[in-house]
């Protein structure tokens, strides 16, 4: 669901560009207010794990188009919304200025698309109340499935707004609509049995590192961060070369809307690995510099 460029005027791409960036400034001054540092190095792991398996497109059956997972909904419950929205950022960041995977003017957008609503709205309106503690198998898989396809509908429905106030193309709005919401609606799903399932794998291995919950190193911590990285680079180095070729929830929108077509997917072993080493470098340092400033802070 990355924009590109060419759908955005340059009023909207850089409206967005100040609403994104102002939500990144934010975030990092509530990092700094909670001080706490314990979820610091989960930023470059987890974000990392992100960039990989937003590599991998599934095939949606019945409509000759793909998806994948946005993350920012997982990453929320485990580093909380403020720390998930700087994380997913920097993924973004990386797949705009490495890969073009979404453009410069895009850059914006794609970050109040992915990662506004699944941090902001989706985790503490959907997810909190339905999960409860997250002991409860049935009520975390509930919130997992009808929050991740919230945040990511909400996300779809705002490329569709983006795209149709900018009037760069001719999509018509109900047309378009009409083909976004029900393969966001289907990529929703995918994305719920994903948080589900990490979620629950984490909660075995360390219950404290769920967002709300008093943090606590150890061997627990180290062990999810050895997974997280573990699960990145064979998802970035050996799956990513299975992902669908099919254009994606968006560009399969776009081209039935549009009567065109055209899109190819692109996915490396070298693209997965580079990508997520980037990732980790770009969120672990922000996670840094904030966190010796919030050191600093307190000696002072």
């Amino acid at each position: 669901m990355h924009m590109s460029d060419a759908l955005l005027s340059p009023s909207v791409g850089g409206a967005f560009w100040a609403v994104s960036g102002g939500l990144v400034i934010w975030s990092a001054k509530k990092i700094r207010e909670d001080a706490d540092t314990f979820k610091t190095p989960l930023m470059a792991v987890t974000g990392a794990f992100i960039f990989a398996a937003q590599m991998i497109n599934f095939t949606i059956p019945g409509t000759g188009s793909s998806g994948h997972i946005g993350g920012g909904l997982l990453l929320a419950v485990i580093l909380g919304p403020y720390r998930a929205f700087l994380t997913l950022a920097s993924v973004l960041t990386v797949q705009c200025l490495f890969f073009a995977d979404g453009g410069l003017l895009a850059l914006g957008c794609n970050m109040f698309n992915l990662a506004f609503f699944p941090a902001f709205i989706a985790y503490p309106l959907l997810f909190k109340p339905l999960a409860g503690d997250m002991q409860n198998k049935a009520r975390l898989a509930a919130a997992s499935f009808i929050a991740a396809d919230a945040g990511l509908l909400l996300g779809a429905f705002a490329v569709v707004l983006q795209t149709v106030f900018s009037g760069m193309t001719d999509l018509p709005f109900r047309t378009f609509a009409l083909f976004m919401i029900p393969v966001h609606f289907l990529i929703g799903i995918v994305e719920g049995l994903v948080v589900f399932s990490v979620l629950s794998f984490v909660n075995r291995l360390q219950p404290s590192l769920i967002a709300g919950r008093s943090g606590q190193g150890g061997a627990g911590l180290k062990n999810v961060i050895a997974s997280f990285l573990i699960a990145a680079a064979v998802t970035g180095g050996i799956v990513s070369w299975f992902a669908s070729k099919r254009p994606d929830g968006l560009e399969w929108s776009i081209g039935k809307a549009s009567g065109k077509s055209g899109f190819e997917r692109k996915g490396s072993s070298a693209r997965g690995i580079a990508g997520s080493v980037a990732v980790i470098a770009l969120a672990g340092g922000i996670g840094y510099i904030i966190r010796r400033r919030t050191r600093t802070h307190g000696h002072s």
